[in-house]
């Protein structure tokens, strides 16, 4: 889907992109803090030099969901550090083309704006959408991190994906 964009957070974009962990089964990772979004918008206007968020928006300028993206050390020293980026889209806008072309944005995004390497991202196992989204945009499937994220009050195992700043994208 062309006419994808990514772009800052908005003061007003906040109750868009709260999510309401009880009617969504995708993200049940237990009680969040009914003003946690708030409180980081405050802060630093989710645009931190290591972790962030930004809004997703459709062709016609809706958003459509958020792209985001923090630290996961491999190492001591800092450019040991890869980025795990990773997006939600709202339930009306998943399965128009609008997540391969967001990815695709984050990447160019991070790979122009910081010195980081490596980005990955990682998805249930059974999410097999995701992983086509994530190979669509480039990414590597890396292998199965075993009990990795405990959510809705069990383990699940995710799949690794990877990008590195010098392999080809589509």
């Amino acid at each position: 889907m062309s006419g994808v964009k990514l772009r800052a957070v908005r003061r007003e974009d906040l109750p868009l992109l709260a999510v309401d962990h009880a009617a969504d089964p995708i993200d049940t990772f237990g009680f969040v803090a009914t003003n946690a979004l708030e409180r980081a918008f405050a802060a630093d206007g989710l645009l931190g030099y290591d972790s962030g968020t930004l809004v997703i928006e459709d062709a016609d300028g809706a958003v459509a969901g958020k792209a985001s993206w923090l630290p996961v050390p491999h190492g001591p020293n800092p450019p040991s550090r890869a980025l795990n980026v990773g997006m939600r889209l709202h339930p009306d806008f998943r399965s128009r083309g609008i997540g391969v072309p967001a990815l695709a944005l984050l990447a160019t995004y991070l790979f122009d704006t910081t010195t980081v390497e490596r980005l990955q991202a990682e998805t249930d196992v059974g999410n097999v959408a995701a992983q086509r989204g994530l190979e669509k945009a480039g990414f590597q499937r890396e292998g199965v991190a075993r009990h990795a994220q405990f959510r809705k009050g069990t383990w699940h195992d995710m799949v690794v994906y990877s990008l590195l700043r010098g392999d080809p994208r589509p």
